[in-house]
């Protein structure tokens, strides 16, 4: 009960600053620069060991992340470049934060952590390329249990409850596994070179 009221209550302020910024014509590109832009905020801070300020950021440049596709679909203005421009943006704003975790035990000189900062950063990468180039061949790869959306949020509860370094096994393991089994999905769906068959032989009466 009680977290529907919040469900709910979190879509009324969504949609009320939806509306406000469609009636202002914002452009819904604009508002995902925005994002990123926030997201390096919250990696200066990230990058200062300044956790759980850095998690309150990432919320709100997940706001911005909400806000745009919202503003787009109510306006009207959806445009095949706006989506290919927010997904490209998405990368960076997820480079730009790991870059700010890499930076703080690099300043702490916890070498093992920015290795596997740098795991998790190959992880997050290469799941979005895995799903692209995937259905570039097939018709759909959405298989995986580790994608955006899962990533920001353990990351927030990562910085807010200042368990940054479970949340970053946890980050490299099922980010690479999502990967890998991307991969093994496709293998799987992708039509079998058929073997090679020998030409029948010319039979001479």
């Amino acid at each position: 009960m009680f977290s529907d009221v919040i469900g709910r209550g979190g879509k009324f302020l969504l949609d009320t600053i939806v509306g406000v910024l469609s009636r202002y014509k914002v452009n819904p590109n604009i508002i995902t620069f925005t994002g990123v832009l926030i997201s390096f905020w919250a990696a200066w801070e990230f990058g200062y060991g300044q956790f759980w300020r850095g998690g309150l950021v990432v919320i709100l440049a997940g706001l911005f992340d909400m806000l745009d596709g919202g503003v787009a679909r109510l306006s009207r203005t959806e445009t095949a470049f706006g989506a290919f421009y927010d997904s490209v943006i998405d990368r960076y704003s997820d480079v730009i934060i790991l870059q700010g975790l890499m930076v703080y035990y690099a300043r702490e000189r916890m070498l093992g952590y920015v290795v596997l900062v740098g795991i998790v950063f190959m992880g997050a990468v290469l799941t979005s390329y895995a799903r692209a180039r995937a259905e570039s061949l097939i018709p759909t790869c959405k298989v995986g249990f580790m994608e955006r959306p899962e990533r920001i949020v353990l990351l927030i509860i990562g910085a807010l409850s200042n368990r940054m370094e479970a949340v970053l096994w946890v980050l490299a393991v099922l980010g690479n596994w999502t990967v890998i089994n991307r991969i093994y999905y496709t293998w799987k769906e992708l039509p079998k070179p058929n073997s090679l068959k020998k030409e029948p032989e010319s039979n001479f009466f």
